[in-house]
Protein backbone atom coordinates (compact mmCIF):
# COMPACT_ATOMS: atom_id res chain seq x y z
CA UNK A 1 0.00 0.00 0.00
CA UNK A 2 1.14 3.23 -1.12
CA UNK A 3 2.23 5.00 2.10
CA UNK A 4 0.78 8.55 1.58
CA UNK A 5 -2.59 6.39 1.15
CA UNK A 6 -2.41 4.71 4.44
CA UNK A 7 -5.23 5.44 7.13
CA UNK A 8 -2.71 4.74 9.73
CA UNK A 9 -0.46 7.67 8.60
CA UNK A 10 -3.33 10.61 8.33
CA UNK A 11 -5.74 9.72 11.16
CA UNK A 12 -5.40 9.72 15.08
CA UNK A 13 -5.33 6.10 16.54
CA UNK A 14 -8.26 7.22 18.37
CA UNK A 15 -10.12 8.29 15.45
CA UNK A 16 -9.33 5.03 13.77
CA UNK A 17 -10.11 2.79 16.27
CA UNK A 18 -13.85 4.63 16.77
CA UNK A 19 -13.88 3.50 13.00
CA UNK A 20 -13.03 0.09 13.26
CA UNK A 21 -15.15 -0.33 15.94
CA UNK A 22 -17.64 0.36 13.68
CA UNK A 23 -17.23 -2.91 11.85
CA UNK A 24 -19.73 -5.78 12.71
CA UNK A 25 -19.00 -8.70 11.02
CA UNK A 26 -15.92 -10.24 12.46
CA UNK A 27 -14.57 -11.23 8.75
CA UNK A 28 -14.39 -7.55 7.92
CA UNK A 29 -11.67 -7.10 10.83
CA UNK A 30 -10.24 -9.57 9.43
CA UNK A 31 -9.56 -8.38 6.10
CA UNK A 32 -8.49 -5.13 7.86
CA UNK A 33 -5.95 -7.19 9.43
CA UNK A 34 -4.73 -8.47 6.33
CA UNK A 35 -4.22 -5.15 4.30
CA UNK A 36 -0.61 -4.84 5.61
CA UNK A 37 1.74 -5.52 8.99
CA UNK A 38 1.12 -2.85 10.05
CA UNK A 39 -2.55 -2.98 9.50
CA UNK A 40 -2.50 -6.29 11.53
CA UNK A 41 -0.31 -4.83 13.81
CA UNK A 42 -3.30 -2.14 14.79
CA UNK A 43 -5.96 -4.61 14.73
CA UNK A 44 -4.18 -6.81 17.37
CA UNK A 45 -2.58 -4.29 19.75
CA UNK A 46 -6.18 -2.31 20.46
CA UNK A 47 -7.90 -5.92 20.54
CA UNK A 48 -10.77 -5.37 18.23
CA UNK A 49 -11.67 -8.69 17.62
CA UNK A 50 -12.22 -8.48 21.55
CA UNK A 51 -14.41 -5.37 22.16
CA UNK A 52 -16.46 -6.60 19.05
CA UNK A 53 -17.12 -9.97 20.88
CA UNK A 54 -17.82 -7.74 24.06
CA UNK A 55 -20.28 -5.76 22.20
CA UNK A 56 -21.89 -8.88 21.12
CA UNK A 57 -21.73 -10.71 24.13
CA UNK A 58 -21.28 -8.80 27.55
CA UNK A 59 -21.08 -11.84 29.71
CA UNK A 60 -17.58 -12.55 28.29
CA UNK A 61 -16.28 -9.55 30.38
CA UNK A 62 -15.91 -12.47 33.00
CA UNK A 63 -13.40 -13.74 30.84
CA UNK A 64 -9.97 -14.47 33.35
CA UNK A 65 -7.71 -15.28 30.24
CA UNK A 66 -7.94 -17.23 27.42
CA UNK A 67 -5.91 -20.47 26.94
CA UNK A 68 -5.00 -22.52 23.07
CA UNK A 69 -5.33 -26.57 23.27
CA UNK A 70 -2.88 -28.37 21.46
CA UNK A 71 -0.73 -25.00 20.40
CA UNK A 72 3.33 -25.56 20.28
CA UNK A 73 4.58 -23.26 22.86
CA UNK A 74 6.52 -20.37 20.74
CA UNK A 75 7.81 -18.98 24.37
CA UNK A 76 11.43 -19.38 23.69
CA UNK A 77 14.34 -19.19 26.65
CA UNK A 78 15.32 -15.70 27.28
CA UNK A 79 12.24 -14.09 25.36
CA UNK A 80 11.78 -10.62 25.89
CA UNK A 81 8.75 -9.43 28.32
CA UNK A 82 7.17 -7.76 25.11
CA UNK A 83 7.69 -10.84 22.78
CA UNK A 84 5.95 -12.27 25.12
CA UNK A 85 3.18 -9.72 25.99
CA UNK A 86 2.80 -9.35 22.08
CA UNK A 87 2.39 -13.33 21.55
CA UNK A 88 -0.43 -13.41 24.31
CA UNK A 89 -2.16 -10.57 22.28
CA UNK A 90 -1.38 -12.63 19.56
CA UNK A 91 -3.39 -15.44 21.01
CA UNK A 92 -6.61 -13.20 22.31
CA UNK A 93 -6.99 -11.91 19.03
CA UNK A 94 -7.20 -15.46 17.10
CA UNK A 95 -9.70 -17.05 19.72
CA UNK A 96 -11.95 -13.88 19.53
CA UNK A 97 -11.80 -13.78 15.91
CA UNK A 98 -12.70 -17.08 15.61
CA UNK A 99 -15.26 -16.69 18.56
CA UNK A 100 -16.77 -14.00 16.67
CA UNK A 101 -16.86 -15.84 13.56
CA UNK A 102 -18.80 -18.72 14.89
CA UNK A 103 -21.42 -16.72 16.54
CA UNK A 104 -22.58 -14.47 13.31
CA UNK A 105 -23.15 -17.80 11.49
CA UNK A 106 -24.96 -20.81 11.90
CA UNK A 107 -27.95 -22.80 11.91
CA UNK A 108 -30.46 -23.16 14.52
CA UNK A 109 -31.05 -26.70 16.71
CA UNK A 110 -32.64 -27.71 19.76
CA UNK A 111 -30.00 -27.26 22.25
CA UNK A 112 -31.63 -28.98 25.37
CA UNK A 113 -29.57 -32.16 26.51
CA UNK A 114 -31.41 -32.84 29.85
CA UNK A 115 -34.42 -31.94 32.30
CA UNK A 116 -32.95 -30.90 35.32
CA UNK A 117 -35.52 -29.99 38.00
CA UNK A 118 -39.04 -28.24 38.70
CA UNK A 119 -39.60 -25.53 41.17
CA UNK A 120 -42.77 -28.05 41.79
CA UNK A 121 -44.27 -31.28 40.49
CA UNK A 122 -47.70 -32.27 41.24
CA UNK A 123 -47.39 -36.11 40.56
CA UNK A 124 -43.59 -37.17 40.36
CA UNK A 125 -43.11 -39.05 37.86
CA UNK A 126 -46.29 -39.07 35.90
CA UNK A 127 -45.97 -35.06 35.19
CA UNK A 128 -42.63 -34.70 35.21
CA UNK A 129 -39.81 -32.02 33.84
CA UNK A 130 -38.93 -35.05 31.43
CA UNK A 131 -41.87 -34.91 29.54
CA UNK A 132 -41.05 -31.57 27.96
CA UNK A 133 -39.04 -32.95 26.28
CA UNK A 134 -41.37 -34.82 23.89
CA UNK A 135 -43.02 -33.45 21.06
CA UNK A 136 -46.47 -34.33 21.67
CA UNK A 137 -49.11 -34.15 24.35
CA UNK A 138 -49.63 -38.12 24.39
CA UNK A 139 -46.83 -40.54 23.87
CA UNK A 140 -47.56 -44.10 23.90
CA UNK A 141 -51.07 -44.15 25.35
CA UNK A 142 -50.53 -41.56 27.94
CA UNK A 143 -50.99 -37.98 28.51
CA UNK A 144 -47.15 -36.37 28.25
CA UNK A 145 -46.86 -33.14 30.24
CA UNK A 146 -45.13 -31.47 33.16
CA UNK A 147 -47.56 -29.86 35.98
CA UNK A 148 -47.12 -27.64 38.69
CA UNK A 149 -48.01 -28.31 42.56
CA UNK A 150 -52.18 -26.19 42.67
CA UNK A 151 -52.06 -22.82 44.46
CA UNK A 152 -55.15 -20.78 45.65
CA UNK A 153 -52.61 -17.65 44.60
CA UNK A 154 -52.67 -17.51 41.14
CA UNK A 155 -49.25 -15.21 41.10
CA UNK A 156 -46.97 -17.83 42.42
CA UNK A 157 -44.46 -18.59 39.92
CA UNK A 158 -42.80 -21.68 38.60
CA UNK A 159 -39.52 -22.53 37.49
CA UNK A 160 -38.06 -25.23 35.04
CA UNK A 161 -34.46 -25.92 34.74
CA UNK A 162 -32.67 -27.74 31.72
CA UNK A 163 -28.98 -28.58 30.81
CA UNK A 164 -27.98 -27.52 27.71
CA UNK A 165 -25.65 -29.56 24.83
CA UNK A 166 -22.38 -27.75 26.15
CA UNK A 167 -21.06 -24.97 28.47
CA UNK A 168 -20.87 -22.47 25.63
CA UNK A 169 -24.20 -22.18 23.80
CA UNK A 170 -25.52 -19.11 21.51
CA UNK A 171 -28.88 -19.26 22.15
CA UNK A 172 -31.64 -17.32 19.89
CA UNK A 173 -35.55 -18.62 20.40
CA UNK A 174 -36.95 -20.40 23.02
CA UNK A 175 -40.31 -22.43 22.38
CA UNK A 176 -42.94 -23.77 25.12
CA UNK A 177 -46.51 -25.37 24.56
CA UNK A 178 -49.07 -25.32 27.52
CA UNK A 179 -50.92 -28.01 28.07
CA UNK A 180 -54.52 -28.94 27.34
CA UNK A 181 -56.04 -31.26 29.46
CA UNK A 182 -58.52 -33.18 27.21
CA UNK A 183 -58.85 -35.34 29.88
CA UNK A 184 -60.86 -32.61 31.44
CA UNK A 185 -64.18 -30.91 31.30
CA UNK A 186 -64.32 -27.93 29.12
CA UNK A 187 -60.91 -28.79 27.89
CA UNK A 188 -58.88 -26.17 29.97
CA UNK A 189 -55.38 -24.79 29.12
CA UNK A 190 -52.78 -24.63 31.84
CA UNK A 191 -50.96 -21.71 30.48
CA UNK A 192 -48.74 -19.19 32.81
CA UNK A 193 -49.56 -15.35 32.03
CA UNK A 194 -46.31 -14.56 31.03
CA UNK A 195 -42.99 -16.32 30.71
CA UNK A 196 -38.74 -15.46 31.43
CA UNK A 197 -35.63 -16.50 30.98
CA UNK A 198 -32.42 -16.84 32.44
CA UNK A 199 -29.08 -18.67 32.04
CA UNK A 200 -25.93 -19.23 33.93
CA UNK A 201 -24.32 -21.70 35.78
CA UNK A 202 -24.52 -23.36 39.29
CA UNK A 203 -22.36 -21.71 41.97
CA UNK A 204 -20.67 -25.43 42.84
CA UNK A 205 -18.67 -27.38 40.90
CA UNK A 206 -20.05 -30.27 42.26
CA UNK A 207 -24.17 -29.69 41.62
CA UNK A 208 -26.11 -32.20 40.84
CA UNK A 209 -30.01 -32.37 40.67
CA UNK A 210 -32.15 -34.79 42.54
CA UNK A 211 -34.59 -36.15 40.01
CA UNK A 212 -36.24 -38.08 43.02
CA UNK A 213 -38.55 -34.88 44.16
CA UNK A 214 -36.87 -32.60 41.29
CA UNK A 215 -36.58 -29.61 43.77
CA UNK A 216 -34.30 -27.21 43.11
CA UNK A 217 -33.73 -23.52 44.21
CA UNK A 218 -32.64 -20.53 42.82
CA UNK A 219 -29.88 -19.58 45.01
CA UNK A 220 -28.37 -22.64 43.41
CA UNK A 221 -27.33 -21.19 40.70
CA UNK A 222 -25.76 -18.21 39.28
CA UNK A 223 -27.91 -16.53 36.68
CA UNK A 224 -25.62 -14.41 34.18
CA UNK A 225 -28.52 -13.60 32.07
CA UNK A 226 -32.29 -12.54 32.82
CA UNK A 227 -34.69 -11.45 29.86
CA UNK A 228 -37.72 -9.23 29.84
CA UNK A 229 -41.07 -10.80 30.11
CA UNK A 230 -42.60 -12.13 26.92
CA UNK A 231 -46.72 -12.83 27.28
CA UNK A 232 -48.09 -15.93 26.31
CA UNK A 233 -51.05 -16.85 25.07
CA UNK A 234 -53.80 -19.72 26.57
CA UNK A 235 -53.52 -21.58 23.51
CA UNK A 236 -52.57 -24.91 22.92
CA UNK A 237 -49.57 -24.49 20.57
CA UNK A 238 -45.99 -24.22 20.72
CA UNK A 239 -45.45 -20.30 21.16
CA UNK A 240 -42.34 -19.16 20.25
CA UNK A 241 -40.08 -16.43 22.05
CA UNK A 242 -37.31 -14.71 20.46
CA UNK A 243 -34.94 -12.92 22.10
CA UNK A 244 -34.25 -9.32 21.05
CA UNK A 245 -30.71 -10.08 20.43
CA UNK A 246 -28.41 -13.71 20.38
CA UNK A 247 -27.62 -14.45 23.98
CA UNK A 248 -23.90 -16.27 24.89
CA UNK A 249 -24.76 -18.72 27.57
CA UNK A 250 -21.78 -19.13 29.75
CA UNK A 251 -22.27 -22.37 31.54
CA UNK A 252 -24.79 -24.02 30.08
CA UNK A 253 -27.85 -24.07 32.17
CA UNK A 254 -31.08 -22.41 31.43
CA UNK A 255 -34.17 -21.37 33.62
CA UNK A 256 -38.10 -20.92 32.14
CA UNK A 257 -39.50 -18.81 35.22
CA UNK A 258 -43.51 -19.16 34.32
CA UNK A 259 -44.95 -15.83 35.78
CA UNK A 260 -48.63 -15.88 36.66
CA UNK A 261 -51.54 -18.61 36.80
CA UNK A 262 -54.33 -18.53 34.54
CA UNK A 263 -56.67 -21.81 34.70
CA UNK A 264 -58.13 -23.34 37.85
CA UNK A 265 -58.90 -27.07 38.22
CA UNK A 266 -62.68 -27.57 38.54
CA UNK A 267 -62.46 -30.19 41.02
CA UNK A 268 -59.93 -28.99 43.90
CA UNK A 269 -59.75 -25.45 43.00
CA UNK A 270 -56.86 -24.61 42.38
CA UNK A 271 -54.37 -23.28 40.11
CA UNK A 272 -51.98 -25.03 38.05
CA UNK A 273 -49.07 -24.34 35.40
CA UNK A 274 -48.54 -27.56 32.89
CA UNK A 275 -46.36 -27.93 30.20
CA UNK A 276 -46.45 -30.35 27.23
CA UNK A 277 -43.03 -29.33 25.17
CA UNK A 278 -40.16 -27.11 25.46
CA UNK A 279 -37.44 -26.57 22.87
CA UNK A 280 -34.45 -23.66 23.21
CA UNK A 281 -32.77 -23.49 19.75
CA UNK A 282 -29.40 -21.69 19.63
CA UNK A 283 -26.14 -23.22 18.42
CA UNK A 284 -23.13 -24.84 20.33
CA UNK A 285 -19.66 -23.73 20.58
CA UNK A 286 -18.05 -27.08 21.72
CA UNK A 287 -15.85 -28.71 20.69
CA UNK A 288 -13.66 -25.84 19.63
CA UNK A 289 -14.60 -23.28 22.62
CA UNK A 290 -14.71 -24.29 26.14
CA UNK A 291 -15.28 -22.96 29.44
CA UNK A 292 -12.94 -24.03 32.48
CA UNK A 293 -12.60 -22.90 35.94
CA UNK A 294 -16.19 -21.27 36.04
CA UNK A 295 -16.43 -19.89 39.75
CA UNK A 296 -19.18 -18.94 41.75
CA UNK A 297 -18.10 -15.17 40.76
CA UNK A 298 -19.08 -15.93 37.72
CA UNK A 299 -15.28 -15.56 36.33
CA UNK A 300 -14.12 -18.33 33.92
CA UNK A 301 -11.07 -19.22 31.46
CA UNK A 302 -12.22 -19.57 27.74
CA UNK A 303 -10.25 -22.56 25.97
CA UNK A 304 -10.23 -22.84 22.35
CA UNK A 305 -8.95 -26.03 20.79
CA UNK A 306 -7.11 -25.41 17.52
CA UNK A 307 -7.51 -29.22 16.50
CA UNK A 308 -11.22 -28.22 16.11
CA UNK A 309 -10.91 -25.47 14.21
CA UNK A 310 -11.28 -27.05 11.12
CA UNK A 311 -14.87 -28.53 11.78
CA UNK A 312 -17.89 -26.99 11.76
CA UNK A 313 -19.05 -25.83 15.39
CA UNK A 314 -22.50 -27.50 16.34
CA UNK A 315 -23.81 -30.26 18.45
CA UNK A 316 -21.46 -32.14 20.70
CA UNK A 317 -21.51 -35.96 20.23
CA UNK A 318 -23.89 -36.37 23.24
CA UNK A 319 -27.11 -35.20 21.74
CA UNK A 320 -30.12 -33.87 23.68
CA UNK A 321 -31.87 -36.65 25.36
CA UNK A 322 -33.60 -39.08 23.14
CA UNK A 323 -37.26 -39.65 22.93
CA UNK A 324 -36.41 -43.48 23.57
CA UNK A 325 -34.46 -42.89 27.06
CA UNK A 326 -38.22 -41.33 28.16
CA UNK A 327 -40.28 -44.10 26.26
CA UNK A 328 -37.93 -46.50 28.30
CA UNK A 329 -38.70 -44.38 31.63
CA UNK A 330 -42.43 -44.73 30.63
CA UNK A 331 -42.49 -48.22 30.17
CA UNK A 332 -41.01 -48.87 33.72
CA UNK A 333 -43.41 -46.81 35.24
CA UNK A 334 -46.45 -49.02 32.92
CA UNK A 335 -44.87 -52.22 34.17
CA UNK A 336 -44.20 -50.83 38.09
CA UNK A 337 -48.43 -49.94 37.68
CA UNK A 338 -49.17 -53.45 36.34
CA UNK A 339 -47.67 -54.71 39.36
CA UNK A 340 -49.40 -52.71 41.50
CA UNK A 341 -52.49 -53.97 39.93
CA UNK A 342 -51.21 -57.76 40.11
CA UNK A 343 -50.59 -57.02 44.10
CA UNK A 344 -54.77 -55.99 44.09
CA UNK A 345 -53.53 -52.12 44.55
CA UNK A 346 -56.24 -49.39 42.33
CA UNK A 347 -54.48 -47.83 39.74
CA UNK A 348 -56.10 -44.14 39.68
CA UNK A 349 -53.93 -43.39 35.88
CA UNK A 350 -55.74 -44.48 33.10
CA UNK A 351 -54.62 -44.62 29.08
CA UNK A 352 -55.77 -42.31 26.54
CA UNK A 353 -56.21 -43.22 22.93
CA UNK A 354 -53.12 -42.20 21.19
CA UNK A 355 -55.01 -41.03 18.17
CA UNK A 356 -57.27 -38.59 19.20
CA UNK A 357 -57.54 -35.71 21.10
CA UNK A 358 -60.70 -35.89 22.99
CA UNK A 359 -61.42 -38.64 25.25
CA UNK A 360 -64.32 -39.88 27.79
CA UNK A 361 -61.69 -41.87 29.61
CA UNK A 362 -60.68 -39.94 33.50
CA UNK A 363 -57.47 -38.78 33.99
CA UNK A 364 -56.00 -38.13 37.42
CA UNK A 365 -54.94 -34.42 37.07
Amino acid sequence: MDASMDLLKWLEPDMMIQILRSLEDPADLVRVGAVSRSWRHFVIENGLCKQLCLRMFPQLCRVARVVELNQEDRMEVGSSSNWMEWESMVKDHRVYAFLAQCCTSFVSKNCIQEAICASSTDNYPEESIINTLEAGDVVERRASYWSSKGHKDRRVPETLVYKLVSDLCVITELSIQPFQAFFQPGLPIYSATAVRFRMGHPKSPDFKSDLMDESCHDDEFNWTYTSQEFQMAQEKRLQKFKLPEPVLCIGGYLQIELLGRVQRQEMDGLYYICVSHVQVMGHSLAPALGVEGLDSSGNFVLKHDLQADNSQPGLPENKPCSSSTVHLERRVRTLEQILEMLRGNQIEYVFADEDEDESDEEFVF
